[in-house]
């Protein structure tokens, strides 16, 4: 769909909760995103950004069986996502494929590459090591961490190990380290975890209550971001993990989604049940703030870490994805199933930041 001066909008049928950046579509800025239907025959939708910026196009519309309630496109394949969905009486997840569309809108239906069927509690989210080819995958639910082998030409997919979070812990999600493919951190309702994936044992913990979501960043190590219920977000250096490097309290209710640009260290993006996306300029030492204020200058001139809020939305923001392609481009997902996207522009540099509140 097409937008104005205003920006540039996208509206999918149904509800939804996720959107995934396609990370291994290096020709184009594109996005997949799901619905989240009771009733109704669920969809995937395949969204590019157009060559000039102006419009988004879907490249592809798949039905889905059942109500999507996690979507992770695959780092190292742009036709392989994984699926967390819910029949209304379990939860289940599955590793699909998009077929060759031929420039095709209306395709054939998403190939089921693997099911990742040895769930018995409830099924969170499905994970991908962020940086490039790696056959593992991990899935989280209430009381388990399972690391998966990933054979996509063989179409299966196997548990090599699995682990159980302990009788105290309800976990609710996680993050893989861009850093170390050997290390994950789930959230649960008191505390974040820190797994060694080598021996699927703890090695430490943050005691804090009520973390929705948390995100690594991608260009600095030991630093992890999330999502607090009433406060906003917090930062992390994970070598002094006792309490936050910075609080950013930008939210009037929950903190749902957190996420770190993939390409400039410090900028953050936040989103909750407040109706409100939130970027945010938040370095972690003063060499690192030195290297972000260059970086974002036409866009700040002040010290105060929020660049921007966008409270346009009319529903509940669960989902956050940056472009990989065009680290200055993000999109937003709201509940109540609007998209629509704003692009600003710096005084020396085009900076566009595309927002889509499905």
């Amino acid at each position: 769909m097409q937008g104005g001066s205003s920006g540039i909008g996208y509206g999918l049928k149904y509800q939804a909760r996720c959107i995934s950046d396609v990370k291994a579509d290096t020709d184009h800025t594109s996005f997949i995103t799901g619905t989240l239907s009771l009733r109704e025959e669920n969809e995937v939708h395949l969204i590019r950004l157009s060559s000039g910026g102006t419009e988004l196009i879907c490249e592809g519309l798949f039905s889905h069986p059942n109500e999507i309630w996690d979507l992770a496109s695959c780092p190292f394949d742009q036709r392989i996502f994984s699926t967390v969905f819910s029949t209304g009486e379990s939860y289940g997840a599955a590793i699909w494929q998009i077929p060759e569309l031929y420039g095709q809108l209306n395709s054939p239906q998403l190939e089921r590459i693997a099911s990742l069927d040895a769930h018995v509690a409830k099924i969170n989210c499905v994970l991908w090591w962020p940086s490039g080819r790696h056959d593992k995958l991990l899935s989280i639910d209430d009381e388990n961490i399972f690391l998966w082998t990933l054979d996509c030409s063989k179409k299966a997919a196997q548990v090599q190990s699995k682990e159980s979070s302990g009788m105290l812990h309800y976990l609710s999600g996680g993050a893989w380290d861009p850093h170390d493919m050997n290390a994950v951190a789930t959230t649960c309702e008191s505390s974040v975890q820190f797994w060694d994936l080598r021996t699927m044992k703890k090695t430490n913990a943050i005691e804090r209550a009520h973390i929705r979501n948390a995100n690594y960043d991608m260009k600095k190590s030991h630093i992890l971001v999330t999502a607090e219920d009433e406060s906003g977000i917090h930062i992390w250096d994970l070598r002094k993990p006792k309490s936050p490097a910075k609080e950013l309290p930008g939210h009037t209710h929950w903190t749902w989604a957190v996420t770190c640009n993939p390409e400039y260290d410090g900028l953050i993006l936040s989103a909750g049940t407040d109706s409100t996306v939130n970027l945010w300029q938040a370095p972690t030492s003063a060499e690192d703030k030195a290297t972000s204020e260059s970086i974002t200058e036409p866009l700040n001139q002040q010290a105060d870490p929020l660049l921007n809020s966008y409270s346009d939305y009319e529903d509940s923001v669960y989902g956050l994805a940056w472009s990989s392609r065009e680290p200055w481009i993000f999109a937003s997902l709201s509940y109540d199933g609007r998209v629509r996207t704003f692009c600003n522009s710096g005084s020396q540099k085009k900076h566009r930041y595309i927002t889509l509140n499905h």
